[in-house]
């Protein structure tokens, strides 16, 4: 487990997923619901609840334990403000991650979502050893291809019919960030 924390902003830590998240995230995905619907998967009433995010969060700390996930949360005090991850965790000689982030719509425009993504590339740089990381936004989201392109991401391509989101196979621009030169370990 990467024992990552970092303050982002004067009152925002990104710190390690805890069991303890559920009731907070789900707080934060029912403050946040409509405003995510156009960049994710399509929800279950279950996801919003306390019993589903804790299913959740079980089964992020494992894929975390076997080596495949980092999550993060962005909390302000004890409340969760946006979460931060690094999935597909592949060592050998790829070392590469894909990223995925959101932060609170209250707080959308204040750089926290860009200072979240440069803190998660440096762990993956620095505390997992990776070559690159990957992120993918539907096409219409420019605010998260801003982010990505202030973090030095670069476009790498489109993929048509990505990921199912918001009920549709919707296009996404790739992007990655080449984190270091060095071989593989």
């Amino acid at each position: 487990m990467i024992e990552f924390r970092f303050s982002v902003t004067n009152d925002v830590v990104m710190r390690p997923l805890e069991k303890a998240d559920s009731m907070s995230l789900c707080r934060a995905y029912l403050r946040n619901r409509d405003y995510l619907r156009p960049w994710e998967p399509r929800r279950g009433e279950e996801f919003f609840t306390e019993q589903g995010q804790a299913e959740r969060v079980c089964g992020q700390l494992k894929e975390q334990d076997a080596g495949r996930l980092v999550p993060w949360v962005l909390a302000a005090g004890d409340e969760v403000v946006g979460t931060v991850t690094l999935s597909n965790v592949a060592l050998g000689p790829f070392r590469s991650a894909n990223l995925g982030y959101w932060v609170d719509a209250q707080r959308v425009g204040r750089g926290l979502a860009t200072a979240a993504v440069r803190a998660a590339c440096r762990a993956a740089d620095v505390q997992l050893g990776l070559h690159r990381v990957e992120a993918g936004t539907v096409i219409v989201n420019l605010t998260s291809q801003r982010v990505l392109a202030k973090c030095g991401f670069a476009v790498i391509g489109t993929a048509p019919e990505y990921l199912h989101i918001d009920g549709e196979w919707r296009d996404h621009v790739l992007f990655q960030k080449i984190l270091n030169g060095r071989s593989p370990v």
